[in-house]
This record gives C-alpha cells, structure tokens and sequence, in this order.
C-alpha cells in the first residue's frame, strides 16, 4: 500500500488553521451539566467465568440524559487497589465486546473500564434520535450540534470517567483514557473536556473532518462524502458547522495530559494529516507520536502495546 497523504517532513508541520465555534466550551459546559444533573448511580455485578487471573465486573453507569451505558470491569485477581485505570473507547461499529477481548491491561496489573458506544454495541441503545442520512453514525443527527450522534457518544465517554470515583479500588487519580480509530478520537476527546492523567490515541478519527471528506476513499468518511453529495446546495457549511464541534483539533487545544498518539503513514481510512493536525495543536507540553511508517489503519498491531506500557511506565504511571 502506497502513502496515502502528505509526508513526514509535511506532516510534523501540518496545522491547518480551524476556527472553533465561539461557543464551543459553553456547549460542552452545558452539555456536560445537564447529563451530570439527571444523577443515577453506578452499579456493578461480578461476572462468572473461567479466567483465573482476572475478576471481571459488568458496569452500568449514567451517561447522556442519564441512561445507562454498559461497560466491562477487568482488574487482576486479589490485586490490592486503589489501582490506575485504563478507560478504553471502541473503533467504529463496534461495542464492549466479551471480556476475553480486552485482557493486556489487567495482565499487566491495571484495572481497565471498557465502554460500550451507544447504538453500535448490543448493550447501550441510542435513543436520541436524529435524521441518519447514510449508513452508519457519522451522519446521525448532524442537521444541528444538539441532535448529532457523537454529543451523546462524547458525553457518555466522559461520564465514564466520572463513574471511577464511584468504583472501589481504583485511583480517579491515575486515569488514563486510550482508544483505537473512533475509540482513539473519543479518547481525545475526554482528554479536552475532563482531566485525566495520560491519553493514548491511537491513529484517531473524528480529526479535521474537512480534510478527511476530501481525500478519504476507505472507512468512514465517505458516509459523509455521500452526505454532503446529496445536500451540495445547503447542507455543505451548515454540516460541518456542526462537525466542529465534534472535531479532535479543537479538543487537542484544550488538552492538558501526558499524550502518546499513533499514526499509521498508509493508512487510508484516518488520513495521516487528520492526526497531525490535531497533534500538533495539542496543547499539552509533554506529547509523543508513534509514527508506523509502512503502516495502514492498524498502526503498529501487537508492537503498539509495548510502546504504551513502557511509556506509561517513563511517566510514573506505571501498575
């Protein structure tokens, strides 16, 4: 597979110059209050199985308009807490999945809270409706930023870090959100909006989505191409309007935490460009990009892992 974008020299420089709406705080601020204010608790109820050296909770929480989103509780069995915490966010189309998906982190003494995404996994509907115009979620709601399907996403993604302080045996303190493609984007996402201690995302969508509309052949953003094919005549500013309050760039200027992104120089599904300019907006000091050079959408696959605990480790973060 050939590069698919700009090169490397081009990329470390790339920074497009993305307006963010003028009210973009306000909206999140707001947003984020009224799921905070619907209340609800956070449940949790052991689940049986063959593992011998992991425990595994299932986890509901509040998230958007207080409904209650799924997830998986994974720790190392008899570890003594309070533990740091993995958050981890799912790729596009896909949910919590079974527990036997998710085992690295508690085999390396981290608990880890995997989330279901609203609407794609089996456990987590979305009920908030929204015109969908193209198969997929990217399109869903987009007519207006109160009806798009990602506020609610987001919102569930971020009280999901708000329901470790009400989980016994982790530390909220030593929170790391991390996520591959949408669950790389999510991640991002949450860094802006909450504080946690490190995010890890890994060849992340949901980044400069003009950008990506143009010059994307594969994956999702071609549900938004055929979107804004069919609506050229008035729905081309007013979507991504809409968009930019969902774009990763503008979450990056508000992000703080230790960051470790990855990029895969082929791949044609999250356009090298859409990380970088997201990276090289992130405001944090301490930043890191994993560059796979002769990699598509699946970045560094097995090596990438290694990379993250050893970083996690440098930065004190270590189970």
């Amino acid at each position: 597979m050939p590069l698919t974008d700009l090169s490397l020299d081009e990329l470390t420089d790339y920074r497009p110059d993305l307006v963010a709406p003028q009210d973009f705080d306000a909206f999140w601020d707001t947003t984020l209050a009224e799921a905070r204010a619907c209340g609800g608790g956070v449940s949790t109820e052991r689940v049986p199985h063959l593992l011998r050296t992991v425990e595994v909770d299932d986890v509901r929480f509040p998230g958007w308009n207080g409904e209650p989103v799924a997830a998986w509780l994974l720790r190392p069995r008899g570890a003594e807490g309070p533990l740091p915490v993995v958050v981890t966010y799912i790729g596009y189309t896909g949910g919590r999945g079974l527990p036997t998906d998710h085992l690295l982190w508690s085999a390396a003494g981290y608990a880890q809270l995997v989330v279901d995404s609203r609407g794609q996994g089996h456990d987590t509907p979305d009920t908030g409706g929204g015109v969908q115009w193209a198969k997929g979620f990217l399109t869903r709601g987009i007519e207006s930023p109160e009806t798009y399907y990602y506020r609610r996403l987001i919102t569930d993604c971020v009280r999901a870090v708000d329901a470790v302080a009400q989980l016994p045996g982790l530390d909220p303190d030593r929170v790391v959100a991390t996520g591959i493609s949408q669950g790389g984007g999510l991640a991002l996402a949450v860094a802006g909006l909450t504080g946690v201690a490190a995010v890890m995302p890994d060849v992340p969508f949901l980044c400069h989505y003009r950008r990506a509309a143009e010059i994307c052949a594969e994956g999702p953003y071609p549900e938004l191409a055929e979107y804004l094919r069919w609506h050229s005549r008035h729905g081309v500013e007013p979507a991504f309007a809409t968009l930019s309050y969902f774009d990763g760039v503008h979450f990056a200027r508000r992000a703080t935490a230790p960051a470790l992104f990855s990029v895969g120089l082929m791949d044609p599904v999250c356009p090298p460009s859409t990380v970088y300019a997201a990276y090289n907006r992130y405001a944090g000091e301490d930043r890191t990009m994993t560059v796979w050079q002769f990699a598509d959408h699946g970045g560094g696959h097995g090596s990438n892992p290694v990379a993250q605990l050893e970083w996690l480790r440098d930065r004190g973060l270590g189970a």
